[in-house]
C-alpha cells in the first residue's frame, strides 16, 4: 500500500508558475517605458523602419529547452520527496486468549521494612514481592500483563504484554523509593483502571501488592475501588508486612525501628471486598495458588488479530532525482545562458 504522508505539500507544486503571474518582472515595467519612448519617435517613414528591423523571434535552442525541463523536474522532485512517499507493510498480531493482568506494585520508602526472613535471614518487603510476583508472573502463561509502580506518585512501569520475561526483568529493577517515599495508592488503582478500560469486559484483573498506608495522592484508595467496580474490573489485593509494633527498616545506612510501619489489613481487604476480588498475605505461601484459581474462574478474552501498517521511507528516490537534475544543470551551463537570455526577451 502506498501513500504520502504529507500530501498536502503538493500545493508547493505549481509556485514556479504562479510567481512571475503574482509577482511580475521589474523587465516588464522596463518595457512599458521603452515602448512609450519609442512612440515619440519621429520618423518620415515609420512603417518602413518597423519592416526593415523587424526579425524573427528565434526559437528556444536544445540546450534551453533541457535546462528548463531540468529545473522543473528539479522542483517537482523535491517537492514529492517533501510529501514524505512511503510503502505500508501489513504486520498483523494475533494474541492467544488470555487475561488482562494489570500488577500495581507498591514501591515506597515503606518497602524497606526488613519484617521478614528468609532462610534465617532478614529481607525487606520489596525482595519479598519480587520473588512472590516473580513466581506469578512466569507462571501467567498466555495472559497480558502489566505492571504499574506507585510511591509519592504512580507510574506505569510496562503496558499489557505478552512478553512476561520482559516484565519480570522490570519487576526485578525496581528498588524501594524509586518511585517517592510516600504511597499513592489510590492513583495505582485508578491508573489501572483506565488502562483496563481499553480492553474486553470480563478479563479486567488487577493484582494490588501494598503495605495498605494511602498517605499520597488525589483519589482516596475506596473512592478508587468504586470506580473500579464501575468497570467490571476485579482487584486481588497482597499484603506485606506484619503486624508488629515495632519494625525494622533500613535508612540512611543504617537499621532504625519504627512504629508507623504497621500494615492497615482493613482498607485492603475493603478494596478487595467492594470489586469482587480477594485479599491474602503475602507471607501465606497458597497466595499464588488461590489467586491463580480465582482468575481461572473468570471468562478468558478472545483471540483477537490486530493488523498494523508498519511504513517504509521512500523519499530517498525523488531526492536522488532531484540530484541528478541538479547535476544536469550543472552540465549545461550554455542552457542557462539560453534560458535566461529567453526569459530576457519574452
Amino acid at each position: 500500500m502506498f501513500e504520502f504522508h504529507w500530501p498536502w505539500a503538493a500545493l508547493l507544486l505549481p509556485l514556479p508558475w504562479l510567481l512571475p503571474v503574482l509577482w511580475p518582472d521589474r523587465r516588464t515595467q522596463v518595457d512599458e517605458t521603452l515602448e512609450g519612448r519609442r512612440q515619440t519617435l519621429l520618423h518620415p517613414r515609420l512603417d518602413d523602419l518597423r519592416t526593415a528591423f523587424t526579425a524573427r523571434r528565434p526559437r528556444l535552442q536544445l540546450a534551453g529547452r533541457l535546462y528548463r525541463a531540468l529545473l522543473y523536474l528539479l522542483w517537482i522532485a523535491l517537492v514529492v520527496a517533501l510529501m514524505r512517499p512511503q510503502w505500508l507493510t501489513p504486520y498483523t498480531e494475533v494474541s492467544t486468549p488470555g487475561y488482562d493482568l494489570m500488577i500495581a506494585v507498591d514501591a515506597s520508602h515503606s518497602m524497606e521494612a526488613l519484617d521478614f526472613t528468609v532462610e534465617g535471614r532478614q529481607v525487606n518487603r520489596m525482595a519479598v514481592v519480587k520473588g512472590v510476583m516473580g513466581r506469578f508472573i512466569d507462571a501467567r502463561q498466555g495472559d497480558r500483563v502489566g505492571l504499574i509502580l506507585f510511591g509519592s506518585q504512580a507510574f506505569i512501569l510496562s503496558p499489557l504484554t505478552l512478553d512476561r520475561h520482559a516484565a519480570r526483568q522490570l519487576l526485578d529493577g525496581v528498588v524501594p523509593s524509586i518511585a517517592g517515599p510516600a504511597t499513592a495508592l489510590g492513583d495505582a488503582i485508578a491508573l489501572g483502571v483506565s488502562k483496563l478500560r481499553e480492553r474486553p469486559e470480563g478479563s479486567r484483573v488487577m493484582i494490588v501488592i501494598a503495605d495498605g498506608d494511602n498517605n499520597a495522592g488525589s483519589f482516596a484508595p475506596k473512592e478508587a475501588a468504586r470506580l473500579a467496580r464501575a468497570t467490571g474490573t476485579r482487584i486481588y489485593v497482597i499484603g506485606v508486612g506484619s503486624k508488629q509494633p515495632s519494625i525494622p527498616i533500613l535508612e540512611e545506612g543504617s537499621v532504625r525501628y519504627r512504629d508507623d510501619l504497621t500494615m492497615d489489613e482493613g482498607t485492603l481487604q475493603e478494596i478487595a471486598d467492594l470489586t469482587g476480588g480477594g485479599y491474602f498475605r503475602a507471607t501465606d505461601t497458597r497466595a499464588l495458588e488461590e489467586i491463580s484459581s480465582r482468575i481461572g474462574q473468570l471468562e478468558k478474552t478472545e483471540a483477537e488479530a490486530r493488523t498494523a501498517f508498519l511504513p517504509r521511507p521512500l523519499y530517498r528516490w525523488p531526492l536522488g532525482v532531484a540530484l541528478l537534475a541538479l547535476l544536469g544543470l550543472g552540465l549545461f551551463p550554455e542552457g542557462r545562458k539560453r534560458f535566461a537570455r529567453r526569459l530576457a526577451s519574452a
